[in-house]
């Protein structure tokens, strides 16, 4: 019973100074903050944390610092589970010695700002990590010590902006699909209101221009099933696109069950892509060519941002592109001469 309790029991920070070659006031110091320490100091702290798994006791400092080793999460609700961001940004916070909550809020950026200020005002978190826009100025009415930091990934209707917008891997996908023999595209966006939709059919229309490829037009989807399938129904045969690149997976899915219903075989007569990963659409055959967006990977570097504005401390953040293409069966060389 007391070896178990011995290997079970935290480690110490004057063993984290010990294994460091420093002293317990500079790890204390480090805790803290990383400004003003040496770079090899900071190296060599780094080193010894991560070796013992040291996590700080945040009670103890609590009552010594004030500090109280917690971090908010201010969400609103949303159409999409956030479970990926979410965890991503947790799982940073906890590297950081902090605990993380979440707390989701009904209403605009009015009322999450008042939602804000109310978590602010309780003195029992060191920062506020907010995933949408809040009201300008509210760091005016803030509690001196109080740190905030605003993700700039989502609107107020938490529609995707900024890296989520990125269109790049649309664009590698029509390459891709060039270097297959592909000329002739055609395009089924999502819903016109997301700046990620707006971008992406902006990337389809000058990739078909400054390749000169042939579109066989572009329809205005809203990211359904449905209007995937209604749009390569409407398509007449002489129009038919050798490709079709798809706002997300669930659109894509229509495009290949209208494609079928018209007799056509994929990729055999039409190669077809998606967005998103989803798992859904990995096992199911064709399984479909689509963009992995890395959400915990967003999640991390939004909280990364946070736990600098307080510690000054830079943690690894998540490997970039975001956003990455993943091939697979529903794509393959053009069968026509397009």
């Amino acid at each position: 019973m007391t070896e178990r309790s011995t290997e079970s029991r935290r480690p110490t920070i004057k063993e984290v100074a010990r294994l460091a070659g420093v002293s317990h006031q500079t790890v204390s110091r480090y805790l803290r903050s990383r400004n003003g320490l040496k770079p090899d100091t900071l190296s060599r702290i780094d080193a010894a944390v991560s070796e013992l798994n040291y996590r700080p006791n945040l009670v103890a400092r609590s009552m010594r610092t004030r500090r109280t080793g917690r971090l908010a999460i201010l969400l609103p609700t949303m159409v999409f589970n956030p479970a990926r961001l979410l965890h991503g940004a947790t799982e940073a916070a906890h590297e950081a010695g902090y605990t993380a909550e979440a707390v989701s809020v009904i209403g605009d950026a009015e009322a999450r700002t008042d939602r804000l200020l109310e978590i602010a005002g309780t003195g029992q978190v060191e920062g506020i990590l907010a995933l949408a826009p809040i009201t300008p100025g509210v760091a005016d009415h803030l509690p001196r010590e109080e740190t905030i930091v605003v993700a700039a990934d989502f609107d107020d209707q938490m529609r995707g902006i900024g890296e989520l917008a990125d269109a790049s891997a649309l664009v590698e996908i029509m390459e891709g699909l060039v270097e297959f023999g592909h000329r002739r595209f055609f395009h089924v966006t999502g819903n016109l209101q997301f700046a990620s939709a707006r971008a992406r059919k902006a990337a389809y229309l000058e990739t078909v221009d400054r390749l000169g490829l042939e579109s066989a037009g572009v329809v205005d989807g809203d990211w359904s099933g449905k209007s995937g399938y209604d749009a390569v129904r409407s398509l007449p045969d002489e129009a038919m696109p050798t490709a079709i690149v798809a706002a997300n997976d669930v659109v894509a899915a229509g495009v290949i069950r209208a494609l079928f219903d018209r007799g056509l075989e994929v990729p055999g007569d039409v190669s077809v892509t998606g967005w998103d990963n989803n798992e859904v659409f990995q096992y199911l055959p064709p399984t479909l060519t689509s963009v992995a967006v890395n959400l915990e990977g967003l999640g991390r570097n939004a909280m990364l941002n946070l736990v600098k504005a307080i510690t000054g401390r830079e943690l690894e953040p998540a490997p970039h592109p975001l956003q990455r293409v993943i091939w697979r069966e529903s794509t393959g060389p053009t069968t026509h001469d397009g």
